[in-house]
């Protein structure tokens, strides 16, 4: 019995002793004013970079304030969702980049069943519009030529052909379906703006007649535009450009296109296989990527007056051999710096994000996004 006692005394003394351990350690003073922080804000407070990215992010500012112009720089982690830029935000005109959202919202009609890639399409003279277009001369020797909306997608990602995306757009619904898109998939900050018709004459101070798809036409009726009429028109582009998108903009949606989130995983893969075919701009981003990386790309090139550029960029996926993706968007809005100096800057960005990426300590994932 005494020993029973004894126990229970024992056992009573320990939880005493616990609770009073458990009291000291949740105890909090009583400070006029002071409140417990809440999970919510706590991930909401700003993140603290490492030295790694503080030191990737100050080599992406030295490159892009390097090259006079209007520059913007933007890298993306796919995994985390981590950025990192220089000018990110800056609404920049996209050119030809813009075909990339057309194709999406073509796939997304394909995934609700409303396109079918097979279906045959006819391209005719009437069809023709300005630039590069190299469906152009199977047209003029044949007068039509017939193939499917399969095929013009291809032809407008890795070609850039401006009647195949003219037509995929027509297809569609308009610009305006387009934009749609964008907008219920929650990409931010990226305009589609208009067909390539109604862009490239309204930066040119021209309205669009349908002669101009025809040999020089076009060069011709430009030519032919008095220069302050010019000058207005491409610093109205410039200023407010009806493709705007910021850098920031499109890696963040390359991110999610990476990580399955826009299309069905049979449209994400085959949009990809597309962007790793592209054939434009072999020296701008593609020409800093090592051997043993890949990656995908979308190029645009605008117009030029009086020697100086309206648009030049390079965005994509470039994915390490570990798996690893990072989406990245360079888009020069206007400069006069020679071709082979941007081509440059844009393969020194390559090479920094692939330094940063084999010096980096991986970071958890952004709360609430793919780890």
């Amino acid at each position: 019995m005494g020993q029973t006692i004894r126990f229970s005394l024992l056992f009573l003394g320990l939880l005493a002793f616990l609770g009073t351990v458990f009291a000291m350690a949740t105890w909090k003073p009583d400070v006029p004013g002071a409140r417990t922080v809440t999970s919510s804000e706590k991930s909401s407070l700003p993140r603290i970079k490492s030295e790694q990215e503080r030191t990737f992010e100050q080599e992406l500012e030295e490159l892009g304030a390097g090259l006079p112009g209007e520059v913007g720089i933007a890298v993306v982690d796919a995994k985390t969702g981590y950025s990192y830029d220089f000018d990110g935000e800056e609404i920049l005109p996209q050119q030809s980049v813009s075909k990339l959202w057309v194709t999406m919202a073509a796939l997304d009609a394909v995934d609700r069943g409303t396109l079918d890639l097979s279906e045959r399409v006819t391209v005719r003279r009437e069809d023709l519009t300005v630039f590069y277009q190299p469906i152009r001369d199977l047209v003029r020797a044949r007068g039509s030529v017939t193939t499917d909306y399969g095929d013009l997608m291809r032809r407008a990602i890795t070609r850039s052909d401006n009647t195949a995306n003219d037509l995929l757009l027509r297809r569609v619904g308009g610009p305006e379906k387009v934009q749609a898109y964008l907008d219920a998939r929650g990409i931010e900050n990226v305009r589609f703006g208009t067909d390539e018709r109604t862009k490239q004459s309204a930066i040119a101070g021209l309205e669009w007649k349908q002669s101009y798809s025809y040999e020089n036409t076009f060069f011709d009726a430009r030519d032919d535009v008095p220069i302050g009429q010019r000058r207005l028109a491409f610093e109205r582009y410039l200023a407010d450009p009806i493709d705007g998108a910021s850098p920031l903009g499109i890696a963040r949606a390359l991110a999610m296109l990476s990580r399955g989130e826009l299309l069905s995983p049979g449209s994400t893969a085959f949009l990809l296989d597309l962007l790793s075919q592209t054939k434009s701009g072999p020296n701008r981003l593609k020409g800093g990527v090592p051997p043993d990386w890949s990656f995908g790309h979308k190029t645009g090139t605008g117009q030029f007056l009086e020697g100086e550029q309206s648009g030049y960029n390079d965005i994509g996926l470039l994915t390490a051999p570990d798996g690893r993706t990072y989406a990245m968007a360079v888009m020069i809005g206007r400069t006069r710096v020679p071709t082979p100096e941007r081509m440059e800057m844009m393969q020194e960005v390559v090479r920094a994000t692939v330094r940063f990426h084999e010096a980096r300590t991986f970071l958890p994932p952004v709360t609430g996004e793919a780890p």
